[in-house]
């Protein structure tokens, strides 16, 4: 990439705008998955879903709130860290490298038919183990590790930039 390339993406101006409409794409991209392709999330889906959310809101609060553009674009880095945290525990799960959470399918028996209508209703909508779809080898979590990789390191250049611009 080219130097000025590289200085007109990173610019803080732009920076909280490209972070939201990443993250919004990001989403997209999973809904049209969901809803356009059936690929029903797990617990964990859900979970990897919200941290782009806030992700949007810092992005775009960045964009709206020049002064303090280096906090909120730190914020908006952060979420997207965590969400590539909860795709790597995804990732592990999937790959049957560590334990899932019990809201993640399979769970105890019921006892009755109550017990049974209780987990029913609160069971999770696909198993976080089982992957439904890869793509060149990866399951979406493991896209979404390398997906949010690339955005934190994209995140903590525009935030280092902001606050060296900001003094």
């Amino acid at each position: 990439m080219n130097h000025s390339l590289t200085t007109a993406l990173l610019a803080p101006a732009r920076s909280g705008f490209l972070i939201a409409l990443v993250s919004a794409a990001t989403l997209g991209m999973v809904f049209i998955a969901q809803y356009g392709f059936g690929l029903a999330p797990c617990q964990l889906c859900l979970w990897q879903r919200w941290p782009y959310a806030v992700a949007i809101a810092f992005g775009l609060a960045a964009l709206a709130l020049p002064r303090l553009r280096p906090a909120l674009l730190a914020l908006a880095t952060l979420s997207i860290m965590v969400g590539g945290g909860i795709a790597v525990f995804h990732v592990g799960v999937e790959e049957k490298w560590w334990q899932g959470l019990t809201s993640c399918g399979g769970g105890p028996t019921p006892n009755s038919i109550e017990a049974l209508r209780a987990q029913l209703l609160t069971a999770p909508v696909a198993r976080c183990d089982e992957v439904s779809f890869r793509f060149i080898g990866l399951s979406m979590a493991g896209w979404n590790v390398l997906w949010s990789a690339c955005l934190v390191i994209f995140g903590a250049l525009a935030t280092k930039r902001a606050g060296q611009e900001s003094k």
